[in-house]
């Protein structure tokens, strides 16, 4: 180089005398043999401190609390990389440890909580916090959102580059859990499915297109054989129901009418329009949904019922009821979505109030009595019973139910369905639950006298019985039951609650304070005591998470009336519905106007949901 350095002894690629390409290409030699000098420095440092290691994160935390040999770590993570599997799982394939003991001694080493993914519950989950895509790239879980923070379910706390891309991705800073990978992993393929994926890998296979009956299978013509295997409208159905399920919808309609048809979705209790396909189609779309609802397709003048289930992956399907209805311009259709989940969310998660849930778990741990659950189609009766018969579900415990039809599958417990055209009707299952050796009796609802009759006699006989009556409020339970023509004595004697409940919408996180006028506070039923400043009263924001109505998820009133000695006397004196309200009030039970203000004091709703729902 020396010959082509300047007089001025700068070198070559800085010296200006010197032309510009020798001094492009010199200074491109010089810059890699830097880079080669620096690596070589590396590495002479590397082979002079044989103690540093080139592994990192968990591997590298292993060897240094002496649980590995170094090269141990690099020949597993090497096997791990080889079967594109986590470090985790290599090391407990290798019988390393298990999973259960590398969370615990990620949890002391690194200074996280552990938490046991087992123990916590599914419906409490932040799915919408972080990018789906980031939870099955990094194997995390979004559990609890507070204020700027974040917790975040992870089985390797070392995994950086995730954490730092989450916190990126939500501007929210970020708390590891840890968690055992086995029970990480499950979860994770659960969150990941989205309605796009769930339709894409949809298997036409996974519905039995069974027939009800062979006379069924017989009066299919061509015709009509072709609109029920027809791919666009079977591809179209799926979506719909993949829709809604994501959406969380409670009911699917089907409604043609003259000159149009429409689909609509009722989400937390409200109906809104989520298709309107062509009306042409409207007969392929009711001959599919019969067939895989078993129901007969060439009967189109009565209503029918049915059931239907769509598998979305080997660990979740999704049951559905279905109604049908002949209109002036074809058949409506009616799903109603069946959630396994809405039965085992406990029954912290339904909305009673600490005394009122006190009562309920008094009363449902009785050896013998009836409690009743009333409230409108729609209110949650069937959540409330399914929740009570969970919590009484043991290996101990007999129960039966009868029900028209068996919503929710539950284990342990012995459903029938209730069929009246085949003679199983509830007075007939009833009488066979009695002699079948009973703890527990629940019956779907009390329909007429015998069965009122028998329901009232087995609580009498050592029986805890479970039932619903569509009445408006508790006190209108025992009045409806007198007319019914049951002796006031077995009331008296056999009732041992009444629960009458509605389902309100849930304010959304963007909730906003309103001003009312105290007025309009005081009409509503609040009394002068509890305008004491104390609270605020909230109204509907609107965001992307609520997709702007203001509301997401439903809450539970409650009225919760215990069978007190006065109400029992009022009962054996013939009294009124009125009598039994005074003295309902008198014992301290809140109706469910009462109950919706409370929610409205808490911040769980809003004044206008309450006023909408309940009466003064």
């Amino acid at each position: 180089m020396t010959g082509l350095q300047a007089s001025s002894q700068l070198p070559v690629f800085t010296n200006p005398s010197c032309p510009y390409s020798i001094r492009r290409q010199t200074g491109k030699i010089v810059a890699w043999w830097y880079v080669f000098q620096a690596f070589q420095d590396s590495i002479a440092k590397m082979a002079a401190n044989p103690q540093q290691s080139p592994l990192s994160g968990f591997a590298r935390a292993l060897v240094q609390a002496g649980r590995l040999k170094e090269s141990e770590a690099e020949s597993l993570l090497v096997q791990a990389a080889g079967k594109k599997v986590s470090l985790i799982e290599q090391l407990v394939s290798a019988n390393v440890a298990t999973f259960l003991e590398l969370a615990q001694f990620a949890s002391e080493k690194f200074g996280y909580p552990l938490l046991d993914l087992a123990a916590f519950d599914d419906a409490l989950i932040q799915k919408n916090a972080v990018d789906r895509k980031l939870i099955v790239a990094h194997r995390v879980i979004p559990l609890h959102k507070r204020g700027n923070r974040l917790a975040i379910a992870i089985a390797d706390p070392t995994n950086l580059r995730a954490l730092d891309e989450i916190r990126f991705q939500t501007g929210l800073a970020v708390d590891p859990v840890v968690v055992e990978e086995n029970k990480l992993g499950p979860l994770v393929s659960k969150l990941s499915e989205t309605v796009e994926d769930a339709l894409k890998n949809f298997d036409n296979d996974d519905i039995n297109l069974d027939f009800n009956d062979e006379s069924s299978a017989d009066k299919l013509d061509e015709a009509t054989a072709l609109e029920v295997d027809d791919a666009p409208v079977v591809k179209f159905i799926q979506k719909m129901l993949l829709d809604a399920i994501g959406e969380g919808a409670s009911d699917i309609h089907f409604e043609p009418y003259e000159k149009n048809y429409r689909i609509r979705f009722r989400t937390d209790g409200i109906l809104r329009e989520a298709a309107a396909p062509p009306l042409v189609i409207k007969d392929k779309i009711a001959s599919r949904i019969k067939v895989i609802s078993r129901l007969n397709i060439a009967e189109k003048r009565v209503p029918q019922d049915g059931r239907m289930r769509l598998v979305l992956s080997k660990n979740r399907s999704i049951d559905f009821r279905v109604s049908t209805l002949p209109t002036m311009y074809g058949e409506k259709i009616v799903l109603r979505i069946l959630d396994p989940g809405s039965a085992t969310l406990g029954i912290d998660a339904l909305g009673y109030e600490p005394e009122q849930k006190k009562i309920l778990l008094d009363c449902i741990n009785r050896p013998y009595g009836m409690i009743l659950v009333t409230g409108p189609t729609g209110s949650g009766k069937t959540v409330s019973l399914y929740t009570c018969l969970n919590i009484l579900n043991g290996p101990d415990v007999n129960i039966s139910t009868a029900e028209d039809p068996a919503e929710i599958p539950l284990p342990g417990i012995n459903q029938v369905n209730v069929d009246e055209r085949s003679g199983l009707t509830f007075p007939v299952a009833l009488k066979a639950f009695l002699r079948q050796d009973p703890d527990v009796i629940m019956v779907g609802e009390i329909r007429d006298i015998e069965t009122a009759e028998i329901a009232i006699k087995a609580a009498q006989t050592g029986h805890l019985v479970l039932s619903t009556l569509h009445t408006n409020d508790a006190p209108a339970t025992l009045t409806r039951l007198m007319n019914m023509g049951i002796p006031t004595f077995n009331l008296a004697s056999s009732i041992l609650l009444i629960t009458a409940q509605r389902l309100v919408r849930r304010l959304c996180t963007c909730k906003k304070p309103l001003e009312a006028p105290v007025e309009t506070l005081l009409n509503a039923g609040f009394g002068e005591d509890d305008l004491d400043g104390t609270w605020i009263l909230y109204g509907p924001g609107g965001c992307d998470h609520c997709k702007g109505s203001g509301y997401k998820g439903r809450v539970g009133l409650y009225e919760v009336m215990p069978m007190s000695e006065p109400i029992q006397r009022i009962i054996m004196a013939n009294g009124s519905e009125l009598d039994i309200a005074i003295q309902a009030r008198k014992d301290g039970v809140n109706d469910l106007r009462r109950s919706g203000l409370l929610k409205v004091k808490q911040g769980l709703t809003s004044l206008e949901e309450v006023l909408g729902s309940t009466n003064a």
